[in-house]
């Protein structure tokens, strides 16, 4: 019996398995847990079938998806538009030259005003922007582009203000707009109980690597979340910590995050309350 030649094993060949085997992992890390797994799933299933149907002969199946399969590539761009929008964003935010992150300096008057509205638990949502632009979401609300003090983040979170709805947007130590509308996040492990403010801070840090601060309204306990994840229940001290940790301000005994982690999770604070994107 002919049996085909298999290639030698040489460097090359390891890497080039290597390199396949990684981007495979980091396709099933970006989709599992999430809707898309499932229609993964699904795609992979249809394939399956269809390499059945011509294997065993059934030409009135094969027939049936040859007309479905051409399209699979279209389908999947379609279907996995914001997990391929959120990989490549990953891609681009990496310091691969060695580009750090500027920490808001006025971030001391953000958090007071934190302070001042979980004691009076006043909604609010106050977004960091680190290195991907939120220049799309800025133009959703109304700009402001004002220097940041904690009265005037307590005056635009003021209850029954005309720009308490929706967040504010911290650009390069200055506040570009406030009222902005966010996504919402779809991520299907998130909590039922969180309520559409948790869930839009959620769902900005899927979209790029800002840092959301979020007052609650019925309990005035402040959450931070950051890529796809939150954390509630935080003090304001924790609250700082993740501030340096996840903009790389190095602090005594802690080693500054890797360019290939995410700051937020590798700060060694450990969560209150977690609830993560997979």
């Amino acid at each position: 019996m002919w049996l085909p030649s298999l290639p030698r094993l040489n460097i090359t060949a390891i890497v080039d398995i290597l390199v396949v085997a990684v981007l495979i992992y980091q396709l099933l890390m970006i989709v599992r847990g999430t809707r898309a797994g499932h229609i993964l799933i699904g795609i992979l299933a249809t394939v399956m079938v269809y390499a059945v149907a011509l294997w065993t002969g059934l030409e009135a199946l094969r027939s049936l998806l040859s007309y479905i399969i051409p399209y699979t590539a279209i389908a999947v761009i379609i279907l996995f538009q914001s997990e391929i929008r959120r990989t490549l964003a990953r891609i681009g935010r990496k310091r691969w030259l060695g580009r750090g992150f500027k920490r808001p300096e006025s971030i001391d008057e953000i958090l007071l005003a934190l302070s001042r509205l979980s004691q009076s638990k006043s909604g609010a949502l106050v977004v960091l922007e680190r290195d991907i632009g939120l220049r799309t979401f800025v133009e959703s609300g109304v700009r402001l582009d004002a220097e940041i003090s904690a009265d005037l983040v307590l005056s635009i979170f003021h209850p029954g203000g005309a720009l308490h709805d929706g967040a504010v947007i911290i650009q390069k130590d200055r506040i570009g707009a406030a009222a902005c509308f966010l996504p919402l996040t779809t991520n299907p492990t998130v909590q039922v109980n969180l309520g559409t403010r948790h869930r839009a801070a959620i769902g900005i840090t899927e979209e790029s690597d800002c840092l959301s601060l979020v007052v609650s309204e019925e309990t005035g306990d402040i959450s931070v979340a950051a890529f796809g994840e939150i954390h509630r229940g935080v003090g304001l001290r924790e609250l700082d910590e993740r501030v340096n940790a996840h903009f790389g301000v190095r602090r005594p005994g802690v080693p500054p995050p890797g360019d290939s982690a995410e700051p937020l999770l590798e700060s060694g604070v450990k969560p209150v309350e977690k609830v993560s994107r997979p």
